[in-house]
């Protein structure tokens, strides 16, 4: 029996279409589907036929209903487990297409229906025109499994107003499209009952003429008014302070509901990579697209490879996150340190040390 594809392309009038169609898996991408977009997305942007590029993901009953839930994590832990380097070419090249995305020169419209999240964000984020829906479900959790907001998220979460990217990569809550909206994570919201339709209706119009581009969003979009996101004011009082502890004390002095709430999320989370997050998050507000990217993949390369902790690969932070949440589904994850107060400098720091030099980094052609 022939295995599906997974990342479906057609052509209609000017239009590349493209449906991410691993629905079993809620359209996690492997690395044969990252490879498939870059090549597709690169034909696209060279041919002067093609006016602009549209992507959505589908469900059990068909189109639409999920986008992607991230990257394919059941493969990161056999690849820990084995010692496999495949993740090495997962995360070059998923950056590389996330780079693709976000300075493509052409419309890229991402239909945002449903879950939108980790590498989900990255292969939408950088699209000219980001829809969501009454359904969509954004966020980047990556916390909870022992790794830090990636594809570009240093880069697009520390854009977010005041300090709610901070609060976004260390807490990893689930925004709806209003709250997307509000954030800068989105840009329209589309009827999720006429999505088939706006799909189709793309292919009648010319999509490289702005005029008509708008015209068409203003004939499939909703009001929906990007609200005031709840408890911003006490996200900006305790995510701009200077340390993950220091946030832990002060909602710690707090008797709040949110603040309560929040500290639970957190203690959840990977102690040692809530630190290298908020450092990422950090750093990346000074950074380019380019060289976040690059900070990134030297983060990646010492979440699956330790050295400096003197870990082995199987003994991660990550490949306990996994087996707790995904393999054995405990959700009872034996983080180490333990606490978050318990996490010094000298753990978190060495992440950021590129293990390339810098002219053979593996993104270093980005720019």
């Amino acid at each position: 029996m022939n295995k599906p594809q997974e990342v479906l392309t057609e052509v209609r009038g000017r239009m590349g279409l493209i449906t991410l169609n691993r629905p079993a898996a809620m359209n996690a991408l492997s690395l044969s589907m990252i490879r498939a977009l870059t090549t597709c997305l690169l034909a696209w942007r060279d041919d002067p036929q093609i006016a602009a590029v549209a992507i959505r993901g589908s469900n059990q009953a068909g189109p639409f209903g999920a986008f992607c839930a991230g990257g394919d994590i059941r493969f990161f832990y056999q690849a820990l487990q084995e010692g496999d380097p495949a993740t090495e070419d997962f995360f070059t090249e998923e950056y590389t297409l996330n780079h693709l995305i976000h300075s493509y020169t052409k419309p890229y419209i991402a239909f945002m229906d449903g879950v939108v999240m980790g590498g989900g964000m990255g292969i939408s984020q950088g699209a000219s025109h980001r829809l969501v829906t009454a359904r969509s479900k954004l966020a980047m959790p990556e916390t909870l499994i022992g790794l830090f907001p990636d594809v570009g998220g240093g880069y697009f979460l520390s854009r977010c107003p005041g300090y709610s990217g901070e609060w976004l990569a260390l807490t990893g809550t689930t925004l709806g499209a209003s709250d997307a909206l509000a954030l800068g994570l989105a840009d329209h919201c589309l009827d999720e009952h006429r999505l088939a339709q706006a799909w189709d209706a793309l292919a009648q119009i010319d999509p490289g003429n702005a005029v008509d581009l708008a015209q068409w969003l203003l004939t499939f979009s909703v009001a929906m008014n990007a609200g005031r996101v709840w408890a911003r004011e006490q996200i900006d009082d305790y995510f701009s302070l200077n340390s993950v502890a220091d946030i832990v004390r002060a909602l710690e002095a707090d008797a709040s509901e949110w603040s309560q709430l929040t500290l639970q999320q957190l203690r959840q989370r990977s102690p040692l990579m809530l630190h290298v997050a908020f450092e990422q998050i950090r750093r990346a507000r000074q950074l380019s697209l380019a060289k976040d990217l690059r900070m990134e993949r030297d983060v990646m390369r010492h979440c699956f490879f330790p050295r400096h902790l003197a870990r082995s690969a199987g003994q991660t932070e990550t490949a306990e996150g996994i087996r707790a949440l995904v393999i054995d589904k405990d959700n009872t994850p034996v983080w180490n340190p333990a606490r978050i107060e318990d996490v010094t400098p000298d753990m978190v720091l060495p992440f950021f040390d590129s293990p390339w030099a810098a002219h053979c980094h593996p993104l270093c052609a980005l720019n």
